[in-house]
């Protein structure tokens, strides 16, 4: 399946369709994989991988990612590059598409993006920014598929910050019918315009009570409070103790509920050890599927 987007900034680019159809691919190259199978797809196509800050899942599942399907990935910190020291992202962006077949960022700024992706005339795709991360939010509605054989009528929870991470995720849940309830201090919650567009799909709860928000949840997620776009430590004191994810707060949620956290996890921040280590989390499968959801993500934007 060809998408009809060129390029992956935000995860509203894609149709239901579109988003169930990689989603529902990445669950069979997974199986695929298992058994041995390894299809050189994407044999002779070269991704380029732009990184502005750290990453340690992105890189590693998008360079195996493309070893696996036959192709090859460069991996380039922004000091690699010349706009270290001056060139434009307008300039990089045309020079780079005329050596690679799709580019890979993870920027501070979206608008980075916007730029790289307006300037290139191969597939650009959000590996984060500070506004949205969809490459995590196709793995954890690949997880979650996986976990509960479906998608549409299920109900997430999230706790926390209503940061790029969430932004990504209402985004995805508006397009497989998923219900979402998210719970952030007053100040922290997620973007407007996201809301706007999505809720007119699903149902969409905002609240400042966490427990509110897990009850009767399906899957509950969170993330950390402090990332490398906000290094305030400060910003602690208005999530804890009330937003952390602990057994207390996982017990409101339907038993068969499952746990998920993109990583890197804060432990005894916003969830407990007990919680990430317990038998309703599943982030060691959320954090293999973005190999796998990546995968087809890739072949549906570069195969020809």
């Amino acid at each position: 399946m060809k998408l009809k987007t060129k390029d992956l900034l935000t995860l509203d680019e894609l149709t239901d369709n579109e988003l169930s159809k990689i989603i529902d691919d990445g669950i069979k190259l997974k199986k695929q994989l298992k058994k041995g199978s390894h299809k050189p797809i994407l044999k002779n196509k070269t991704l380029a991988m732009i990184f502005e800050k750290p990453s340690t899942r992105t890189r590693v599942s998008f360079e195996i990612g493309m070893f696996q399907l036959g192709g090859h990935a460069l991996n380039l910190s922004s000091s690699d590059l010349q706009l270290s020291r001056g060139e434009s992202v307008e300039d990089t962006a045309k020079t780079l598409s005329r050596y690679v077949d799709v580019i890979m960022a993870r920027v501070y700024d979206q608008k980075i993006l916007e730029i790289l992706a307006k300037n290139s005339v191969v597939p650009v795709i959000n590996g984060l920014s500070n506004s949205f991360h969809p490459c995590q939010t196709l793995a954890d509605l690949m997880t979650i598929k996986e976990r509960k054989k479906k998608l549409k009528g299920l109900k997430v929870a999230w706790i926390g910050d209503g940061n790029n991470v969430c932004n990504s995720l209402i985004y995805g849940c508006s397009k497989t019918g998923i219900n979402i309830s998210i719970a952030t201090p007053k100040g922290f919650e997620p973007d407007k315009t996201v809301i706007k567009k999505s809720k007119k799909k699903i149902t969409i709860v905002l609240t400042t009570d966490p427990q509110a928000a897990v009850k009767n949840a399906d899957v509950v997620i969170t993330d950390t409070f402090t990332s490398i776009h906000n290094r305030d430590k400060k910003r602690e004191k208005k999530f804890l103790p009330k937003f952390q994810v602990n057994p207390s707060l996982m017990k409101k949620a339907k038993k068969n509920a499952i746990f998920l956290h993109c990583l890197p996890a804060k432990r005894g921040k916003e969830v407990t050890s007990s919680v990430i280590d317990g038998s309703q989390s599943v982030v060691w499968d959320q954090a293999e599927n973005r190999l796998h959801s990546q995968k087809a993500l890739l072949i549906s934007l570069i195969h020809i």
